[in-house]
């Protein structure tokens, strides 16, 4: 929910510091960039540190960055403090992904899809808190306001690490056996169970810990593969562009990066359409109640078209499995957004980008349930973070091409580049190698030999 929020509030605040500090068109761009930029490098490096210092030190890492940086920014005194606070408040979103990597690592695999879904929604719930918020603070209060109560989340996150406990599949690849058991052990009385019998074995121990077999760590036996590729550092990395994982590894940097572009392209097509649509188009507006309130409204109702989407992808992605979900919603979100390239009513308009909105969410949402699926734990927080990565060189380069066509009145041009990122996108799932459906969580990657 705190990075929905915070990276929702990007299209509302543009405009205002742009009009405030008499910024330049590509100024104002910048402000966007740059969160992305450091989203790039916090999804790239929370990831290293998630899979080799453990996962709560990445969600303490980041909960404390972007909460402290997302609370400057209400307080910078100029454009450059502003962009400097807002590139560091996006390293720490960049961290998005090791929450829901953490969170899949505790979810046993029936209606594992579900689950995800649900995590997934508190995004939805974000954005349109987030919409909600800048329609009711933004004419009364303004932009730094805005700003510093949309970091509340944040806060709550950074106090929330608190009550978090380390992932035991984490524990147990590292050979922290004893604290794995302990986490295993308060999980099972919480939830008035009695652990299984068996004994819980590594094929690691650490350093600091010796392995007993007291009935203290009895615990059913999970084995390991005997060629497993189990080392620290950056050679989590390198083990993504292995033989059995480099495939995939492509194949999601594209489903990635289409999803983001498609995303923020409509998320900005919505501001774009509000403030452009006097100049590129024939229908007779009221200009000054447009600036005043349209933004609000359609960020609003647009943003209310995630919560359909969730329930969509909710229902397919148990249902017809990962990859047919991700195809349908492709297709649908293809469908809604081809009458864009021709100019409609304003009310048209809004419809399809709703439906356009609905579906694309609902696609990023179930590429979020297969990512972390089909990496191995070893390299699970690293995979789904450098995908990440990948989707925010796609937020990147987004704001530049929906504000310079739209605002050059080239908008058939802008949503013909939208389609073809959706295609490739939907290409690239057909050459995914399998279902995740119902299939258990891996731990490690295989060598070929």
């Amino acid at each position: 929910m705190a990075e929905a929020m915070e990276v929702m509030i990007l299209s509302f605040i543009g405009p205002t510091v742009k009009s405030e500090w008499g910024l330049s068109s590509g100024q104002e761009s910048l402000i966007t960039t740059v969160v992305f930029a450091g989203m790039l490098i916090g999804a790239y490096s929370w990831g290293i540190i998630s899979d080799n210092y453990g996962r709560r030190i990445g969600l303490l890492s980041v909960a404390a960055v972007t909460s402290l940086f997302a609370l400057l920014s209400a307080f910078a005194p100029n454009y450059i403090s502003l962009v400097v606070c807002r590139t560091v408040a996006g390293i720490g979103l960049g961290g998005g992904p090791l929450y829901s990597a953490w969170f899949l690592e505790f979810v046993p695999v029936q209606n594992r899809g579900i689950w995800m879904v649900v995590f997934s929604s508190f995004w939805t719930i974000g954005t349109i808190l987030e919409a909600a918020l800048a329609w009711t603070v933004m004419p009364r209060l303004g932009w730094r306001w805005l700003l510093a109560l949309s970091s509340v989340p944040c806060f709550a996150a950074l106090i929330f690490y608190f009550l978090t406990i380390e992932s035991p599949r984490y524990l147990y690849m590292n050979g922290m056996i004893n604290e794995a058991y302990n986490v295993l052990k308060k999980m099972a009385e919480i939830n008035g169970r009695e652990l299984p019998s068996g004994l819980l074995v590594s094929d690691k121990v650490s350093e600091n810990e010796e392995m007993t077999s007291s009935e203290e760590t009895q615990l059913l036996s999970t084995g390991r593969n005997k060629n497993a590729i189990s080392k620290p550092g950056f050679s989590s990395l390198l083990m993504l562009f292995s033989p059995s994982l480099v495939k995939t590894t492509l194949l999601l940097w594209m489903i990635y990066f289409g999803n983001s572009f498609s995303y923020y392209g409509v998320v900005l097509l919505t501001s774009e359409f509000s403030s452009g649509e006097i100049k590129c188009s024939s229908a007779i507006l009221n200009s000054h109640i447009l600036k005043d309130s349209s933004l609000y409204i359609d960020a609003f109702v647009t943003s209310l078209a995630e919560l359909p989407g969730l329930i969509l992808s909710a229902f397919l992605v148990d249902k017809v499995g990962r990859k047919i979900s991700m195809l349908i919603t492709y297709w649908c979100g293809f469908i809604f957004l081809l009458p864009l390239m021709f100019h409609h009513y304003k009310i048209w308009t809004t419809a399809l980008l709703f439906g356009a909105r609905m579906f694309i969410i609902g696609n990023f949402t179930v590429a979020g349930v297969y990512c972390p699926e089909i990496y191995p734990t070893s390299v699970r927080t690293t995979g789904v973070g450098v995908a990440s990565a990948v989707g925010r060189i796609a937020g990147m380069i987004c704001p530049l091409v929906a504000v310079d066509l739209m605002s050059g009145c080239h908008q058939m041009a802008a949503i013909i580049l939208f389609e073809a990122v959706i295609i490739l996108s939907g290409i690239s799932v057909l050459f995914l190698p399998f279902e995740t459906k119902g299939r258990e969580l891996t731990d490690t990657v295989a060598v070929n030999k």
